[in-house]
């Protein structure tokens, strides 16, 4: 999402200039890649860009190929073999095949505002996009995108009565598997690959705490682009280090931050009392993963009092609880503690067990 965000403020920048641009996108890829399906890059005419589709290696050709379709007003597909020894980014980190879709950003193009939507509420969103065509046709034209909406279950703008009944079909599968996917439509004389891409929601951290040791929480979630609430006697801090919090709730008031599934809660008043109330009520919100700072003594001990008040989590509920919290990396400092404990978030959201990677035995990535 904080790519998405870095692209639609570049755009907005030049959007009174007279400047061309066009949108390179990651739409296949096989093996090794630095970055995966949906990494983008905006390029305008004079060179300027925003966002990436490898580690490096590729911008450079895929800006020159941009502007050539700029120039050109025509979409086109790309394929990076970066395992072969004439290639571009050979021996640079990667050694995959990547196609890149290649699309100028017309005055009728609607590829942005489907953008802007992804970013302007916290649900999940579908982007869909023609990435190979055996022919020309008006109504599925190569890097032509179409915004599915989820509120009247269809797929926007689709002319293509045969594709938009396929893919509406495809896109269920997409939301239940959460995982974006390259699917390939036939019918008659048409043959079209479309990639539906699942564009999740921005994390949101909540944290309920009003110590020193919430500011590297605040500066790595600012560093990361997360939605951030913040829930204590904001008296106790610095206002310079709440710039960035979205949602201050004072301790004592009633509003309390919305919690989704996107959500990590991280409890850190370093009060007992308060974390109990605070864990008694969220245990009942949709979040993946409530943190509750400290030693696993103090947590047994919550919850044996939990029990004496007749109040028993189930065996799922205490699933979502992460006490002690964070990933074992030796942390000591509260910058430390922040890492370990952002990991953790990460490696839960991700369904992936945080070890490390040179001990998998499988691919970095996973793979259909």
């Amino acid at each position: 999402m904080k790519e998405i965000k870095s692209i639609l403020k570049l755009y907005n920048s030049f959007k009174n200039s007279d400047e061309k641009c066009a949108i390179a996108q990651v739409v296949r890829v096989e093996e090794s890649s630095y970055r995966r399906e949906g990494a983008r890059m905006l390029v305008f005419e004079s060179g300027v860009f925003e966002g990436g589709i490898s580690g490096g290696c590729l911008e450079g050709d895929a800006l020159q190929r941009s502007q050539i379709a700029i120039l050109k007003q025509e979409p086109s597909i790309v394929t990076y073999d970066t395992s072969k020894e004439n290639e571009i980014g050979v021996g640079l980190g990667c050694n995959g095949v990547i196609d890149v879709l290649i699309s100028p950003i017309s005055n009728n193009s609607v590829t942005l505002e489907m953008l802007q939507k992804c970013v302007s509420d916290r649900g999940e969103h579908i982007i869909a996009t023609v990435t190979a065509l055996n022919t020309d046709i008006d109504t599925i034209p190569l890097g032509r995108s179409f915004y599915y909406n989820q509120g009247s279950a269809s797929l926007e703008d689709c002319q293509h009565d045969g594709l938009r009944d396929f893919l509406q079909d495809k896109i269920k599968e997409v939301l239940e598997n959460k995982k974006s996917k390259t699917h390939h439509f036939e019918e008659e004389e048409v043959k079209a690959s479309v990639f539906i891409e699942l564009i999740p929601p921005q994390f949101h951290l909540a944290i309920y705490g009003d110590n020193y040791d919430v500011y590297p929480m605040l500066e790595l979630a600012k560093l990361m682009d997360w939605d951030v609430s913040l829930v204590g006697n904001v008296q106790k801090l610095k206002k310079e280090k709440l710039q960035s919090v979205k949602n201050i709730c004072l301790k004592d008031g009633e509003a309390r931050p919305e919690i989704d599934g996107r959500t990590a809660i991280i409890l850190m008043a370093h009060d007992y009392k308060t974390d109990y109330a605070n864990l008694e009520h969220l245990i009942k919100s949709e979040s993946r993963y409530i943190a509750s700072l400290g030693p696993r003594k103090r947590f047994d001990k919550m919850i044996g009092e939990f029990k004496s008040n007749g109040v028993e989590f189930s065996e799922a509920e205490l699933q979502r609880i992460y006490a002690p919290c964070g990933l074992e990396i030796g942390a000591n400092t509260p910058e430390e503690i922040a890492m370990s404990l952002f990991s953790e978030i990460l490696s839960v959201f991700s369904g992936n067990t945080g070890g490390m990677l040179r001990e998998k035995s499988g691919p970095i990535h996973a793979r259909d």
